[in-house]
């Protein structure tokens, strides 16, 4: 069975590594290239390169080398001090090197796979350097994902587009179109979600391809993105810029752990409100999917980071599920037809 995961970032991370233990399922993710801060920005603008922290999250996420885990603990160490190095993770830098070895992003990502025993795919949703523009209510104008990620103030996004022509890379269009299963999020709304559907190819791919599209919800709203968002409002967003409606959606309905909630609520976040409904015409899946324990910000890391997290276990049987009901159905109907 063919599984596609669409976004970046720890959500993604996050679907990936609860999904990676069921052997029968061949995963691949396709993962945004528009991230602009911390590390990325020095990749960008002293390399040229596209940026690298989400296809290294995604090569951890599928990772299965089982050598006490010290491969991944260095390719995920942050420097948290020295000049020019402070903020930047190991794993950055060594894909910026395998980069220049192997000449490309594309190859780098391949000696990786081969580093780390991974057996998904790993694809970049664009090779073209872009970069993401926010038009807000109040009329101002913000160029660049990280100045969207973190805004001083809430507004909110009226137009949302990339700063020049962005194509798809065309082994992204394939896995959209041979994959049974898609999923899109969790994650940042515009600046994970959204920003790999603005690029070109991707939205129509969505609407032709014959596979089940789920969509993941984050657990909170966030400041210059979703505040002030219900989960149908979300819903009706992200579809909006698909072209297409949802087949499922899974919705968290497990207790938020106190501590952080209410700092989220103290700085005026808020969870969504469920106005789904039962019968909308997309199957809602509810379920406790949200991590018991808070997340902890590592040293030299300068960026906003989520406290609160979907639990990778508990969100990987609940998506599996979804798929095992649907073969089981089509097996069913299949017998049915010969009997």
């Amino acid at each position: 069975m063919k599984i596609t995961v669409i976004g970046g970032g720890t959500g993604t991370s996050t679907v990936l590594e609860g999904l990676k233990g069921y052997k029968d399922l061949d995963l691949s993710v396709i993962v945004g290239m528009m991230d602009d801060g911390g590390s990325n920005a020095v990749v960008r603008d002293e390399f040229g390169l596209l940026p690298l922290s989400d296809l290294r999250k995604s090569i951890i996420a599928l990772s299965t080398e089982t050598d006490s885990g010290i491969l991944r603990e260095l390719f995920t160490y942050r420097f948290s001090q020295g000049d020019g190095l402070k903020g930047h993770t190991l794993g950055n830098l060594l894909m910026v090197a395998m980069t220049e070895i192997a000449g490309s992003e594309v190859e780098a990502i391949e000696m990786f796979k081969y580093l780390f025993n991974v057996t998904g795919e790993i694809i970049p949703v664009t090779l073209d350097k872009v970069t993401l523009v926010a038009e807000y209510d109040d009329d101002s104008r913000v160029v660049g994902e990280h100045l969207i990620d973190e805004p001083k103030k809430d507004k909110k996004i009226e137009k949302f587009y990339l700063d020049s022509e962005a194509k798809a890379y065309k082994g992204a269009i394939e896995r959209i179109h041979s994959a049974n299963y898609i999923i899109i999020g969790p994650g940042d709304l515009y600046t994970t979600t959204l920003a790999n559907i603005l690029v070109d190819g991707i939205a129509m791919a969505l609407q032709e391809t014959k596979a089940k599209l789920i969509f993941i919800p984050n657990l909170m709203s966030k400041i210059g993105q979703t505040r002030g968002l219900t989960l149908s409002s979300m819903l009706k967003l992200v579809e909006g810029y698909v072209g297409r409606k949802f087949d499922y959606v899974l919705v968290n309905n497990g207790r938020i752990p106190k501590k952080a909630y209410k700092r989220y609520v103290d700085d005026g976040e808020h969870l969504f409100d469920d106005d789904l409904g039962f019968k909308n015409r997309r199957e809602i899946v509810r379920a406790d999917l949200v991590a018991n324990s808070i997340m902890k910000k590592q040293k030299g890391d300068k960026l906003v980071r989520s406290l609160i997290r979907h639990d990778s276990e508990k969100m990987g049987k609940e998506l599996y599920k979804i798929f095992r009901k649907r073969f089981k159905s089509i097996l069913f109907s299949f017998l049915s037809f010969y009997r």
